[in-house]
């Protein structure tokens, strides 16, 4: 058999004292453990570079067992995720450790309506009281009353002035790790919701509308700063990457910023040039709808001459998240915090300086000829 279709498996027994990173290189030989170690080494050689504008989207129950602090905050810490689309529970749970509320390990064969009389959450084998929801509660509504709060906003800045009062209750109560909103505040890395209505921080929201709350999440913001980061991305040479945590909305919401630059605003693009994913979900049952690498090539998402650059390790998110972190914390010097939250407006005036340029260029030439993505065919555009 010819070598050129791969490295010879050559097994030996595991040491006693064997590092995470020996043992994903040398023992993730075949299947999805290979993905991982595919995963790893593509991000310590080539995306956790200096040129590189990582995203990252956060699905699934991740933060109530305790990634945002343990994981994501030291990655970000570190420089390796630039911005981040999560979903609002990911963000609302990873409040309670903020907080100082106590969460525990249990079990998934719990009696529910004895935990329901009893007062208690479970989310799988995760349980807490469920005062730390009322108590989360009160907090949010509360600070959502300041008067920074009191107007339209998109979620980055929304998250930002909440970590920031997150961050204030940490120090007053000693909390020894931040979590992952009070970390993305201090290091300026802007975090977005794709639907933030859908979680108890947008119901809070929600209630204060009632009373007259002057606070609107204002959803086309987030479309167009997400749209800009991506496309500021390929300043210099620059890059961008997509790393997807799960599927759900977050997902699609991070990979739609290519098909709204050159589908939507007619500004010519290429796709991601990298894209790795973790998940569990199926692409047959439409699980993972416009998301595999090269159904995302088709939508325009991911850059077809870097397909080689795109992998998918189907595996549990939990297991995944941990292992990465720690072989990149190990293998990858820090990179310069790039504080994309205070460029937004920098990265939106380009974005709407070009795609202003475009159609006042479309209207002096009617038809105008635009090339768009993916195949440079020339297609009439009249506005």
């Amino acid at each position: 058999m010819s070598k050129q279709l791969g490295q010879k498996i050559s097994p030996t027994p595991i040491s006693p004292d064997i590092s995470v990173v020996d043992l994903i290189n040398h023992y993730f030989t075949a299947y999805n453990s290979a993905r991982l170690r595919e995963i790893c080494q593509l991000m310590s050689r080539d995306i956790l570079t200096e040129g590189v504008t990582v995203g990252v989207s956060l699905s699934g129950a991740m933060t109530p067992a305790g990634f945002g602090i343990s994981a994501l905050a030291p990655l970000i810490r570190n420089g390796f995720i630039d911005w981040m689309i999560s979903t609002g529970a990911n963000l609302y749970h990873d409040m309670h450790y903020g907080l100082g509320f106590e969460l525990f390990a249990g079990n998934p064969f719990l009696d529910d309506v004895k935990l329901r009389q009893d007062g208690t959450i479970r989310i799988y084998d995760i349980i807490f009281g469920y005062d730390v929801l009322l108590e989360t509660d009160a907090f949010i509504r509360k600070i959502l009353q300041a008067e920074p709060f009191q107007k339209p906003m998109g979620t980055a800045e929304f998250h930002h002035l909440l970590g920031k009062y997150v961050r204030e209750v940490e120090k007053q109560l000693g909390v020894k790790h931040s979590c992952l909103l009070a970390t993305a505040y201090e290091c300026g890395v802007p975090i977005y919701t794709s639907s933030p209505g859908d979680s108890s921080i947008g119901m809070n929201v929600a209630a204060l509308a009632l009373k007259g709350s002057k606070l609107v999440i204002d959803p086309a913001i987030d479309v167009n700063e997400t749209a800009a980061i991506t496309y500021s991305a390929r300043e210099s040479q620059g890059k961008s990457a997509a790393v997807i945590i799960g599927g759900g909305s977050p997902k699609n919401f991070l990979l739609q910023t290519q098909p709204q630059i050159h589908e939507v605003l007619g500004l010519e693009e290429r796709g991601h040039d990298y894209f790795v994913q973790f998940t569990d979900a199926r692409p047959d049952t439409g699980g993972l709808s416009g998301a595999t690498p090269s159904e995302a090539v088709s939508w325009g998402k991911i850059d077809p001459e870097e397909l080689p650059s795109t992998i998918v390790c189907y595996t549990d998110s939990t297991i995944a998240l941990p292992l990465v972190t720690a072989y990149i914390l190990n293998q990858c010097q820090p990179r310069p915090l790039k504080r994309l939250y205070h460029q937004r407006e920098v990265m939106l005036d380009k974005l709407k300086t070009d795609y202003l340029a475009a159609l006042t260029q479309a209207s002096g030439q009617l038809p105008v000829e635009v090339a768009t993505y993916p195949c440079g065919r020339v297609i009439p555009r009249n506005s």
